[in-house]
């Protein structure tokens, strides 16, 4: 008996929403059509960034392994090693370039390989613009959902409103207020309600995970600048400018 119950309680959903949607006004539908082109959207944003942040820890693990196991600073970067999608790797590249370039500008009496507190800062701030960026990287697409989970109700709400004013003004002109006339009109208006929250709420909880995890890489991110910053100064600095 558990299977012919559920076909028929399937069937019997089915059937209401068929229902609904035929008396629906076409307000409503177009409204429905857009909730479900923005349900479609977030989801698709939600398994991407989902997809992007699970490699991007995965990668900076890694790497983070491999960095504490060089000797020096460069060793990595004087591989030529390139790793795609490692936010960790992208700051670590591009603060040994910045460094490489500050190396190269050295006058010829000075000590080889040795920097300037100034030259210094200009490594740092490198580091920290490239921390931004992959910040960045982490965050585009998230505003899409921020736009879901705050819109998607009130699209919701104007078609519940439109159906219902619509409801009303078809009972106003024929004269009569009975079950019959109101409850399908209501019925198709409070069903654009339903599927605003039905877009809203499973990208409120998505859109809560991601900015967690990206929070989450972002401190990561800054703690890594700091270390690095610390290890080129122990490396690179000069003697007479170090604390």
């Amino acid at each position: 008996m558990i299977a012919p119950t559920a076909n028929w309680a399937l069937f019997a959903l089915e059937s209401d929403l068929t229902y609904v949607w035929e008396k629906a006004t076409i307000e409503a539908k177009g409204i429905i059509i857009i909730l479900t082109i923005f349900s479609i959207f977030a989801w698709s944003i939600m398994a991407s960034k989902a997809m992007q942040m699970r490699r991007a820890k995965k990668l900076n693990r890694f790497f983070h392994q491999e960095y504490h196991a060089q000797k020096a600073v460069m060793d990595i970067y004087e591989r030529r090693v390139q790793v795609e999608g490692c936010p960790l790797f992208s700051v670590y590249q591009e603060g040994c370039q910045e460094l490489v370039g500050r190396q190269k500008m050295i006058p010829a009496t000075a000590p080889p390989g040795r920097l300037s507190l100034k030259a210094m800062e200009h490594v740092k701030r490198a580091l920290e613009r490239s921390v931004a960026q992959e910040s960045l990287k982490l965050e585009s697409g998230l505003i899409l959902l921020a736009i879901a989970v705050s819109g998607a109700p009130f699209l919701g709400l104007l078609g519940t409103v439109w159906g219902v004013m619509s409801t009303f003004s078809a009972v106003g002109i024929k004269g009569s207020a009975d079950l019959t006339t109101m409850a399908p009109g209501v019925a198709a208006a409070l069903v654009t309600t339903v599927a605003g929250l039905m877009v809203a709420i499973p990208s409120m909880f998505g859109y809560n995970w991601l900015v967690h995890n990206l929070r989450v890489l972002t401190v990561e991110l800054d703690n890594y600048a700091q270390e690095l910053i610390s290890r080129m100064e122990i490396e690179c600095l000069k003697d007479d400018e170090r604390e």
